[in-house]
């Protein structure tokens, strides 16, 4: 099943496409969709069209910061019904613990990561498409809308410590600096914002105390979110402990504080084994890491635990139906434009 998002999330694209001097319904077609569904808000639309639609924007209009244009754009009232909760949040953590928790009411392709260390935050991005799709004008639409939300819930002169992105970097910055501030870095480990802990105590400037006896009730608006299971701790650990050699059950088990036969026992009441947990974790990965040009195979391999990179390979077919390769060329052509540079925004 293709991951899908709310079509809110490319709200602003028609008069962004018309700036640019494209045809936005000759886009919106060419990427799979149909115009009518971008005027419907609660629609939901594949995630990889969404992410075909804004490349390939970026490659007829000679625009490399398309997805970062579409960011401006963005309101609070594009995440729907979860935005009015939202913004009676008391404070900026427990606003992006609700965004996190509730992600899946506004997208399935995308996951968030808030951790706190060494006095610092980190808010990690990804994307998961489920088939070969570019990456990097989605990935800056996110964080882009990312720091303006930030910025509405906390005030205007909010700056990330760091703002990371693990594509490479654009020929000219100027445009993403005046949007995300000073601290860019690409070729970065992982996509998102580095920021003081502290901010997250920052107080939420549209909250209105009067309103917080309502809260439960408005949340009732938004379906429920998925509770929290011992399949999705083990998911966890296995994605950490992967790259480095010891995702072992036993490991796991040890990292949950528990015996091997406690962690069986209860991964068979959830109708999970932790040999498929291993498999979809590898897969989520897999699609990820690839959309790294930085990574060659054989990183890749040994990332995900692979003894070598043909049995990484053969995993991948198996899993995909085509090679790592092939995906990853797939993913990097674009569909139209062809032929055409994209140049950087501030020429």
């Amino acid at each position: 099943m293709r991951p899908c998002i709310r079509s809110a999330a490319l709200h602003g694209f028609v008069e962004l496409a018309q700036s640019l001097g494209l045809d936005p319904v000759r886009q919106i077609t060419k990427a799979g969709l149909d115009p009518s569904h971008l005027a419907a808000p609660d629609r939901w639309i594949p995630a990889a069209s969404a992410a075909w639609l804004l490349e390939m924007s970026a490659a007829d209009s000679g625009r490399d910061d398309v997805g970062l244009q579409l960011s401006e754009r963005r309101r609070l009232t594009t995440l729907g019904p979860l935005s009015v909760v939202l913004r009676e949040e008391p404070d900026l953590r427990s606003a992006l613990r609700l965004l996190i928790r509730y992600e899946y009411s506004y997208s399935e392709a995308i996951a968030l990561d808030l951790r706190e260390t060494n006095g610092l935050a980190t808010m990690r991005v990804a994307m998961q498409f489920g088939e070969p799709a570019p990456t990097r004008q989605a990935l800056e639409l996110a964080v882009g809308a990312l720091v303006g939300l930030i910025r509405t819930l906390t005030g205007p002169g909010w700056q990330a410590h760091e703002v990371c992105f693990t594509h490479r970097a654009p020929a000219r910055v100027d445009s993403r600096r005046r949007l995300l501030g000073p601290a860019l870095r690409y070729g970065h480990d992982f996509t998102g914002l580095v920021f003081r802990a502290g901010d997250l105590d920052d107080g939420n400037v549209l909250a209105d105390p009067l309103m917080a006896p309502y809260l439960p009730q408005l949340l009732r608006a938004v379906p429920p979110p998925r509770v929290r299971t011992v399949v999705d701790q083990v998911r966890e650990l296995v994605e950490t402990l992967l790259p480095v050699g010891r995702s072992s059950m036993r490991q796991v088990a040890r990292g949950l504080g528990v015996t091997t036969r406690t962690l069986r026992r209860r991964l068979e009441a959830e109708e999970e084994s932790y040999s498929s947990i291993v498999e979809d974790v590898r897969t989520s990965l897999a699609e990820r890491y690839l959309a790294d040009d930085r990574l060659s195979l054989t990183d890749i391999s040994y990332q995900l635990g692979f003894a070598a990179p043909s049995a990484f390979s053969r995993w991948f077919r198996d899993r995909f139906g085509v090679s790592p390769t092939e995906w990853r060329r797939a993913a990097a052509v674009p569909r139209s434009g062809a032929g055409r540079t994209v140049v950087a925004a501030d020429r």
